[in-house]
């Protein structure tokens, strides 16, 4: 592995593992969804793709009306399939959406960023804890490593690469 497939997140089959078939391949990525995983994989609506996984989610309600907040993440993670070459190249683009202040008047700050993302760790105090102190805290996390990583071990699983693509198209 050089130094640009780990700059790219781009994992490779175990040796004598046989490639699937493409058909296997994107019915086992469609079958990491269900009720207890925070994402979800689908078909491309037009995203120049073949499967899209996506994640978004909003930070705790209590924080939006106390402290006149909201932050919004989205990690989409779009895949194409290469059958020549037994690899399924992957584009993962992350999106924070921040607004601040009252309804009538608020300030918007966004970030966007492609390649493989990182760990999001929030903490927020708010009232008083069970021992009387102020400030119970609330964290609130989430990795998109947990997303890339299910569909990067479902591929390699059934002897397909996994590219990582950080410029251009998947």
């Amino acid at each position: 592995m050089g130094i640009f497939d780990r700059l790219t997140g781009t994992r490779y089959p175990a040796e004598g593992v046989p490639p699937a078939s493409r058909d296997e391949v994107r019915t086992a990525l469609l079958g990491l969804n269900g009720p207890e995983v925070p994402y979800v994989v689908r078909y491309s609506a037009g995203e120049k793709c073949d499967l899209v996984a996506e994640w978004r989610l909003k930070e705790p309600v209590w924080q939006q009306i106390f402290l006149r907040s909201e932050i919004s993440h989205a990690v989409r993670i779009r895949m194409r399939f290469d059958r020549e070459k037994n690899e399924v190249r992957a584009l993962e683009e992350q999106w924070e959406l921040t607004r601040v202040g009252s309804p009538l008047r608020f300030q918007v700050t966004s970030r966007y960023s492609r390649g493989p993302s990182r760990t999001v760790s929030r903490r927020w105090t708010l009232g008083r804890g069970a021992d009387g102190r102020v400030g119970a805290t609330e964290t609130f996390r989430y990795d998109s490593a947990e997303l890339r990583d299910a569909l990067c071990a479902t591929v390699l699983e059934r002897g397909w690469t996994w590219r990582g693509v950080i410029f251009g198209e998947v």
